[in-house]
């Protein structure tokens, strides 16, 4: 069957409900290719993608090894529940433990969501079967976003996503997430990031430690904004956990595989969290797969012999024997061209070219770490007053129009969808890093400041 590119779009739009996207009739793309960090659509106009598809496209687009792999995978064995197991999958934990230098349990779902529904349901049953069946509450963060599932939306600290959905299940406590960009004046990161861990600390004595059961927590809140407290954050939470045997989940679904220039997040703060979920860049997008990283001794306590100790959760395309295949693939692609050692580097070139941005009036601070970046706007920088939603969204329309797509937050809060994201491939090449910057800096400077 053959499309002209206007019967394409007209399709897409009487048939395709877009994730995310507010009624806007004519306004989306329509992508038929991609190669290196570049998309083209059924015009024909290419853009450079500055937010790798949805944060995931780590490796960039066109890796013919890796869809050869999964290729090859299907014609050997194309599907095989992991009722029971299969070759890919096995491979593919062993390389897990490479990456997280550790050994964990692995279970395996699709998506970021259902990986961290599942470490919400394995963490109550866990507790249940260790004798402290009163454990069930998690504590978060605002502005975090953990999953679209009624569990994983409740853990998330996005209240516009919330909204018309409520009431979400019960069991879920949210503290102030650290935003340094704000801390008190007078306060040091240092010291504003460790008063922010000790809310958490607050939160369980509040909630009475004996109810609760886990932290869950991105190492960057990455959608919410981009905010990266000091490495004793992170560290201290760690203590807290230990102090009050709460579990700690490290949410690595963007943050890992090399985003943040190490292979997870959870490393800048050198501590071993409890569970690891992770999603996007296993397979750098090219299959969807989602894996929940457990601790080999909490394992134990589901190996029981009665009717309920085991864990009764089935995801049937989870782990599925090419997404696994991708995966080990991938991985391998990172290792062979350092693409965590680059996301390093060329995230701190990134970041250095557009901190000059920091001198116009309507923008508040640039931030990053690795190939993950954002800039926050603001309408006054003495008050720090956020910049209406409508000045970003310009930004970015411009930026498109020039042929360079970057992202922003979204139904976050009131006065929190405002700051730009970036978030391009770990590969992408010099000059492509070279366009993004420029052409970011061409629109941020032209923007009309919102006053």
């Amino acid at each position: 069957m053959t499309w002209e590119p206007e019967e394409m779009k007209k399709r897409d739009e009487e048939s395709i409900w877009h994730a995310m996207r507010p009624y806007s009739p004519g306004g989306g793309m329509v992508i038929e290719k991609a190669d290196g960090s570049w998309v083209t659509d059924v015009d024909g106009k290419e853009y450079l993608d500055g937010m790798s598809g949805l944060w995931c496209v780590n490796v960039g687009y066109g890796r013919k090894e890796i869809a050869d792999a999964a290729y090859e995978q299907m014609l050997k064995l194309p599907f095989y529940p992991l009722t029971q197991s299969h070759t890919p999958a096995v491979q593919l934990t062993a390389k897990l433990d490479e990456w997280l230098g550790d050994g964990y349990m692995y279970f395996f779902s699709n998506s970021g969501s259902e990986a961290n529904e599942t470490a919400l349901k394995l963490v109550r049953q866990y507790f249940q079967q260790i004798g402290e069946a009163s454990r069930y509450k998690t504590i978060s963060r605002y502005r975090t976003y953990h999953g679209s599932t009624l569990a994983t939306m409740a853990a998330g600290g996005q209240t516009q996503r919330k909204y018309r959905y409520e009431p979400l299940p019960p069991g879920f406590v949210h503290v102030t997430p650290p935003d340094p960009y704000r801390k008190p004046e007078g306060q040091s990161d240092e010291e504003y990031s460790l008063a922010c861990a000790d809310e958490i600390e607050q939160a369980i004595l509040w909630e009475a430690e004996e109810s609760v059961a886990a932290v869950i927590m991105e190492p960057i809140i990455t959608g919410g904004g981009v905010l990266i407290p000091e490495a004793s954050y992170m560290k201290r939470v760690r203590d807290i956990c230990d102090r009050y045997g709460v579990l700690l989940i490290s949410d690595e679904v963007i943050c890992g595989f090399g985003r943040t220039g190490k292979r997870f997040g959870f490393m800048h703060a050198d501590v071993k969290p409890d569970i690891v979920t992770m999603a996007k860049g296993i397979t750098s997008g090219y299959m969807p797969l989602s894996v929940t990283a457990v601790r080999k001794d909490m394992y134990q306590a589901f190996t029981g012999s009665e009717a309920y100790d085991h864990f009764r959760h089935v995801n049937t395309f989870g782990g599925h024997p090419a997404a696994c295949a991708a995966a080990v693939k991938n991985l391998e692609v990172m290792e062979r061209e350092k693409l965590v050692e680059r996301s390093e580097k060329k995230g701190r070139e990134l970041l250095e070219a557009l901190k000059e941005l920091e001198e116009l009036s309507h923008v508040g601070q640039v931030r990053g770490r690795g190939l993950l970046a954002g800039i926050e706007f603001v309408e006054d920088k003495t008050t720090k007053k956020a910049a209406p939603e409508k000045l970003v969204k310009q930004i970015l329309a411009n930026c498109k129009k020039d042929g360079v797509i970057v992202g922003k937050t979204s139904d976050i809060a009131k006065h929190h969808n405002n700051v730009l994201t970036l978030s391009p491939p770990l590969n992408i090449e010099d000059k492509d890093l070279q366009l993004l910057i420029t052409t970011l800096k061409k629109h941020v400077k032209a923007a009309v400041h919102p006053a």
